[in-house]
């Protein structure tokens, strides 16, 4: 049996409330007033996190360790998946990012724990290269760069800390995004669903902005311009990989 330290952790509780919010968001196969309502309530409850509660100690930047160090860039410490969601820790060092990617069809949502990240987020836009623009996107690409292009719509750029609301992704808001660290080594808890899963046509895939588009006159509920721009699918980027190391908070069980 698990202490009860453990069953009554706010991790423990945070897991049980993704459980719920996507297992019936699964089972209904849409956004229902039920899954929005316990959208919310997993919101809240995220916000609520810190270090601390996940027995992490903030790191500080090691001026001592080259910039080309073998060691990775970023770790992960898993805490916990299922069929529906998973939940672990991104740790960047100072300076490092994970470059911009995409989550097929996946919910998302980020909370820093410490240090400060700068989230660049991104639209797939539903139209072709060719009429993007008005049908002015002429880059000087080979025929198989073409079919690799995407034009979508720069949609924010903020910066988030522990004090910050964390950080949501949708299926079609938002679902692009690029996390650096600023000033120093940070981490966030991420929370995915359902998981990656290749096998279910949820696979990883890396970008760059290859070139600008118009400005998309529209702002973003935060106020923003958008952006239209046009981005590539590419490899994954060879200066970043992902390591794993433990995870040493209160355990959870579902």
């Amino acid at each position: 049996m698990m202490p009860r330290d453990n069953m009554s952790s706010l991790v423990q509780k945070l897991a049980r409330q993704a459980l719920a919010t996507f297992r019936s968001h699964a089972a209904a196969a849409g956004e229902t007033k039920a899954f929005m309502e316990n959208q919310s309530k997993l919101r809240s409850l995220l916000a609520q996190v810190k270090a601390a509660d996940l027995k992490i100690v903030p790191r500080c930047a090691d001026s001592s360790v080259p910039a080309h160090s073998l060691s990775p860039p970023v770790t992960y410490m898993h805490i916990c998946e299922t069929d529906d969601f998973s939940m672990g820790v991104f740790l960047l060092k100072h300076g490092t990012s994970i470059p911009l990617h995409d989550h097929p069809g996946m919910y998302g949502m980020l909370k820093v724990l410490y240090g400060k990240v700068r989230i660049s987020c991104f639209d797939r836009l539903d139209t072709s290269p060719e009429s993007a623009s008005g049908g002015q996107f002429n880059p000087p690409l080979l025929p198989f760069q073409k079919s690799s292009l995407r034009p979508s719509l720069r949609r924010s750029v903020g910066e988030y800390t522990e004090e910050s609301p964390p950080c949501v992704l949708s299926p079609h808001k938002d679902n692009l995004h690029q996390i650096e660290a600023v000033d120093g080594p940070t981490a966030f808890l991420d929370i995915l669903a359902p998981p990656y899963d290749p096998d279910d046509g949820r696979d990883c895939h890396y970008y760059k902005v290859l070139q600008q588009g118009s400005e998309g006159g529209a702002k973003s509920a935060e106020g923003q311009e958008q952006t239209e721009v046009w981005l590539m699918e590419i490899p994954q980027p060879s200066e970043f990989w992902c390591g794993g190391e433990p995870y040493p908070g209160p355990k959870v069980s579902l």
